[in-house]
């Protein structure tokens, strides 16, 4: 079972967090987007844009921080981030 965390963050505090599973046969990448997409749903937010930072500080420790320059709208939080909790 694949586990997403995503937290959104301010002021070096938590403000909500949710973990999304999926249990599905699709590709780790398939996953990590389906997932967002659900955490972006429920915090009721657009999807982020990845950036190459982004792609590397994910590929580096399982876990990536969408600051304001990934959203196209203004946000009313430090940064989201999302971490892989268990694949």
């Amino acid at each position: 079972m694949f586990q997403l965390w995503g937290k959104i963050i301010r002021e070096n505090r938590i403000v909500r967090d949710t973990v999304i599973c999926d249990c599905t046969e699709d590709t780790r990448t398939h996953k990590i987007f389906h997932c967002l997409e659900k955490i972006c749903v429920e915090f009721d937010l657009q999807n982020p844009i990845w950036l190459d930072s982004n792609i590397r500080e994910f590929k580096k420790g399982k876990k990536a921080k969408f600051y304001q320059d990934s959203f196209i709208e203004s946000i009313d939080f430090d940064y989201l981030e999302i971490q892989v909790l268990e694949e």
